[in-house]
């Protein structure tokens, strides 16, 4: 499952490494506030290089995050995961989509003074 989650960071967890049989692991917690009309706080786990993104990130900054949420048991308790994917920085998402919607669309052809509107067959 993949959604899309958009607040403000309002905290950057403990940086945490260590070692596994795979190698060594960095994760990074980011909390995030979204902006609903109740907002909540949302806990992302950052791993690998997202972690290193997570860490640019200043407090009162606002991203919007595509995540994977994940749930498993262990010992008869289930655990839940949110972790992100792709991250974007706020203005970044909005100059791309103000830029897209002054685009036109594709295979687009400008009319020419030429044309006339009675042409058509119909």
């Amino acid at each position: 499952m993949s959604i899309e989650i958009t607040g403000k960071v309002v905290q950057l967890g403990q940086r945490q490494t260590g070692q596994s049989a795979k190698g060594t692991w960095v994760k990074q917690e980011l909390i995030i506030e979204t902006e609903d009309q109740f907002p909540k706080k949302v806990c992302l786990q950052c791993w690998g290089d997202k972690a290193d993104e997570a860490a640019a990130f200043t407090n009162g900054e606002r991203i919007k995050a595509s995540i994977n949420i994940e749930s498993r048991e262990y010992n008869g308790r289930w655990y839940t995961d949110v972790k992100p994917w792709r991250f974007e920085r706020d203005g970044a998402a909005k100059n791309a989509v103000n830029q897209g919607d002054s685009l036109p669309p594709p295979n687009y052809e400008e009319p020419t003074p030429d044309s006339e509107e009675g042409d058509l067959p119909f």
